[in-house]
C-alpha cells in the first residue's frame, strides 16, 4: 500500500546512515544510498560538486526512493512485510534483482520487471514463505560478491533485520 511508503523508507534509511565514499563500494560516493550517477540522473544534469550529494534535500530522497525503487518493485501492491523485503533489496541491489528472485519464487517468467502476472503468482503465494525464501536467495547473493569480506557482515545483518521486522509486520 502506498500509504506503507514512508514508514517503510524510515526503515531503510536507518540502514543507510548518511554520507560515504569508500574505495570498495563500486557505486562510488553515495548518501543514503543514493549515488553520485543516480541524484545526476535525478536532476537531470551533472552534479556541481560532491557537497550537492552531501546536502540532498529529504524530498529529493523520497522522490528517488519512491520511483526508482518503490514503484519499480510494485510495492503499493504486494502484501505486508513483502513490500518491506522486496523494496529494501531493490535499494541495496537495484529493483531487477528481487523481481527476477519472486518470479522464480512463484514461477512466473524472470525478467526483472513485476507485472500483473508476477503479481497473481505472487498472491496466491504465502507470503511467510515468500519473505523466508526472499531472505535465503538475498544472503546467498550477498555470499556471491567479491567484495562480500568487506561489505558481507552489514550486508547480512540488514536482511535478517529486514526479514525480522517483515515477519512481525505480519503477525500485526
Amino acid at each position: 500500500m502506498e500509504a506503507n511508503f514512508f514508514y517503510r523508507l524510515s526503515l531503510i534509511l536507518h540502514h543507510e546512515g548518511g554520507f560515504v565514499d569508500h574505495e570498495d563500494d563500486p557505486g562510488g560516493a553515495s548518501n543514503k544510498d543514493i549515488t553520485h550517477k543516480t541524484y545526476a540522473e535525478f536532476l537531470g544534469r551533472p552534479l556541481e560538486d560532491v557537497d550537492e550529494l552531501k546536502n540532498i534535500p529529504e524530498e529529493h530522497v523520497q522522490e528517488i526512493y519512491k520511483k526508482n525503487y518503490w514503484d519499480r518493485v510494485m510495492a503499493d501492491e504486494l502484501d505486508t512485510g513483502l513490500d518491506l523485503a522486496t523494496f529494501d533489496w531493490a535499494v541495496n541491489s537495484g529493483p531487477g534483482r528481487p523481481a527476477r528472485v519472486l518470479q522464480s519464487l512463484v514461477g512466473a517468467k524472470e525478467d526483472g520487471v513485476i507485472g500483473p502476472k508476477t503479481m497473481a503468482r505472487i498472491k496466491d503465494t504465502d507470503t511467510v514463505v515468500l519473505l523466508n525464501a526472499l531472505a535465503k536467495n538475498r544472503a546467498d547473493y550477498y555470499r556471491s560478491l567479491k567484495n562480500f569480506d568487506t561489505f558481507g557482515k552489514g550486508w547480512l545483518r540488514r536482511n535478517e533485520e529486514n526479514l525480522e521486522a517483515a515477519l512481525e509486520m505480519r503477525e500485526a
